[in-house]
């Protein structure tokens, strides 16, 4: 008897305990290379178009966000969360995904809303965190914020300050972002 119990007690403190949390959305979106390096040929697009009608648009979608956000915290060494999953919908940003502490694993969830701001950028902000059971590490705002920020600028690189965007329109699973050029 003594000895079952100590193979359970083992097993347990082997594996890792799912404590909850909000739950993902039934349709989950695809994560590949093709979708994350689409970015910079959107990018590349959008900028030769701006050339001649001094207007930008780009277009990203949820496929797009989630590869590039996925391998993004893959290179991390201790990531906020794993397995990313973005969605786009009604003005939000709703970002899903699995945090670990210890032996725990909880399923969060992050909605940002995105702007303008005055100098003509992005401006993300949080408008809530769920990490269900766990705290919402501190730093959340700033780490997430960085992280979609990156997602942008990391894709348009040196052309971004080229720029002035007017507008950012979420919904049905895309982002799209217009400007003109300064």
């Amino acid at each position: 008897m003594q000895l079952g119990f100590l193979v359970v007690i083992l097993s347990m403190i082997a594996c890792t305990i799912n404590i909850g949390g909000p739950t993902y959305p039934e349709l989950p979106i695809p994560v590949s290379t093709e979708a994350a390096g689409e970015i910079q040929q959107l990018v590349q697009t959008a900028v030769a178009a701006a050339g001649v009608s001094g207007e930008i648009t780009l277009v990203l979608t949820e496929s797009q966000l989630t590869s590039f956000l996925y391998y993004r915290l893959a290179t991390q060494q201790q990531p906020l969360f794993e397995n990313p999953q973005v969605y786009l919908q009604d003005g939000q940003i709703r970002i899903f995904g699995t945090a670990h502490k210890g032996y725990f694993l909880a399923t969060i969830s992050i909605v940002l809303t995105a702007g303008i701001n005055d100098q003509g950028q992005l401006s993300l902000e949080l408008t809530s965190a769920d990490f269900g059971p766990l705290p919402v590490p501190a730093g959340l705002n700033e780490a997430i914020t960085t992280i979609m920020r990156e997602a942008y600028t990391g894709a348009i690189g040196p052309v971004a300050t080229g720029f002035r965007l007017e507008t950012v329109i979420i919904e049905n699973g895309t982002m799209t972002i217009t400007g003109t050029i300064k």
